[in-house]
């Protein structure tokens, strides 16, 4: 890598650590349109640059969510019952989600996270509240819920809080809670999709170099280096900070950048 993307990908790292302790959402959906601009602008074959974006910015999440998680246990904030419920379909679901997007072409896998990432946005701008009568389901629905959770956050690349969240949320558990929660379930989404996405990729052919499957380690190095240095402050930040106006700025960034994703795949 040139200077000039190196620099790119610790800013990018900054911000998408930054974000992720702030709202527990892995920086995914925020990672993976600018990953695909560097890969763009690094001459990476045009049918591999979503793939590898999504891929590299999931396994970037195993980091940054260890570091957001250990800012948010120290307050207490994690719900461990509710991790322990979770996880089992996660960990199914994320190499599912993974297997999909390796089946996908890049256009059609460029349209999914365009679209999904405009929904999550729209969920993120109306901030809808709860019934409050509304509790977790039992351990079969969380079960349900764990596998879906998966399967989506390994399509987009994404740690899941764009689902987890709102779940949560929805269920009446209080948005620090499920912020915390939501950074804890980060890890086992990345570690699924990760290894699933090394395993379906090492049969491409025409991988560059640096690659491991769809895993680009350079990228993988540089952005969880600077991620996991800023995820606890974005950590300490959401416990200081009114978190509705930030989701209404996050809001508009995501429209933007499903923006260009869509952008991409008409390309």
């Amino acid at each position: 890598m040139d200077a000039t993307l190196i620099i790119a990908f610790l800013v990018l790292g900054a911000f998408t650590g930054f974000a992720a302790g702030l709202l527990g959402i892995g920086g995914g959906m925020l990672m993976v349109p600018f990953m695909t601009m560097m890969l763009s602008y690094s001459g990476f074959p045009k049918e591999l640059i979503v793939h590898m974006a999504i891929a590299t910015s999931l396994s970037t999440i195993m980091f940054t969510s260890l570091s957001s998680v250990r800012a948010h246990h120290s307050r207490g904030a994690v719900l461990w019952p509710v991790v322990k419920l979770l996880a089992p379909g996660i960990l199914i679901g994320s190499w599912i989600g993974a297997w999909i997007g390796a089946k996908l072409p890049s256009s059609g896998l460029a349209l999914f996270f365009a679209v999904f990432v405009g929904l999550s946005a729209t969920q993120f701008l109306l901030d809808k509240k709860p019934k409050a009568v509304r509790e977790l389901p039992a351990t079969p629905g969380m079960l349900t819920a764990g596998t879906s959770i998966g399967i989506l956050s390994g399509l987009v690349g994404a740690g899941g809080g764009f689902v987890s969240v709102p779940f949560m949320t929805w269920c009446n558990v209080k948005i620090h809670n499920a912020v915390a929660t939501s950074a804890a379930l980060g890890f086992p989404i990345a570690l699924a999709g990760t290894l699933s996405n090394i395993y379906y990729g090492m049969s491409e052919p025409n991988l560059p170099a640096g690659s491991l499957g769809f895993i680009y380690l350079p990228a993988l190095l540089v952005v969880s280096l600077a991620s996991v240095s800023t995820a606890p402050l974005g950590a300490r930040t959401a416990h200081a900070l009114p978190v509705k106006s930030l989701k209404k700025i996050f809001a508009v960034v995501l429209y933007l950048l499903a923006g260009y994703m869509l952008y991409k795949s008409q390309r």
